[in-house]
């Protein structure tokens, strides 16, 4: 199963190692950011599961970015939790009117906050954590490990198998060469961006058994993407 992303944009070091520390011990991918225009650059190249956003974060505070990536059409569902020592209702109604779907005030326990980021996953995207996912007629199983198209077993190979998982998780959406390999392979490898195409071909093949129509689509110039129905 492909960990759900959470990004952590914070300056704060200890608290970011307090959070990188919790969430990784939850299971998540952890990425810590401590600028604002990092973090919109960031967002940018790759959007993670659920992001954590600091009120007053330096260069762009939390508050901008938040209402930046409502904008954005990539991020106007992204999930965020709001943090900031700022606990006046006023400061509250601002932040989840900019944006935000959750807030918590510094000093905060570790357990509610955990416990919050996994509730807001829960809800704002369900996928990340379902056990099954079906997209059309395909349907994955993350704990069997078996990938069935029309109630046929369809065999794959691990890395095709986190592939079609990744992507089913986000049906419809074009992923480049680049976000697949951070997202499937991890962003510590090296690896050829013509190697996605390898694996795709495989992955094509394989869930195309036959006269079946193709559920995955090129887009020529910008990547993949596997068809919504």
């Amino acid at each position: 199963m492909i960990a759900p992303k959470v990004m952590v944009v914070e300056d704060d070091e200890p608290l970011c190692v307090l959070l990188r520390y919790n969430l990784e011990a939850e299971g998540y991918q952890v990425e810590v950011v401590t600028r604002g225009d990092e973090a919109e650059m960031r967002l940018q190249e790759n959007v993670p599961d659920l992001l954590v956003l600091d009120w007053m974060v330096p260069a762009i505070s939390g508050i901008e970015l938040c209402r930046r990536l409502r904008m954005r059409p990539e991020t106007e569902r992204l999930p965020i939790i709001m943090l900031t020592a700022r606990g006046e209702e006023s400061d509250r109604v601002r932040g989840l009117s900019t944006g935000a779907d959750d807030y918590l005030v510094k000093p905060f326990s570790t357990p509610e906050f955990v416990a919050r980021v996994r509730a807001l996953l829960r809800r704002a995207k369900p996928e990340v954590l379902s056990t099954v996912l079906s997209v059309g007629d395909i349907t994955l199983d993350r704990e069997s490990h078996r990938v069935y198209r029309r109630k046929n077993e369809i065999r794959l190979g691990p890395t095709e198998f986190r592939l079609l998982e990744f992507m089913m998780q986000h049906p419809g959406r074009v992923f480049s060469r680049a976000q697949l390999l951070d997202n499937v392979w991890g962003e510590t490898i090296y690896i050829d961006e013509r190697t996605v195409d390898v694996h795709v071909g495989r992955l094509r093949k394989a869930v195309n058994h036959g006269k079946m129509p193709d559920v995955i689509r090129t887009i020529r110039g910008a990547g993949y993407a596997i068809r919504e129905a």
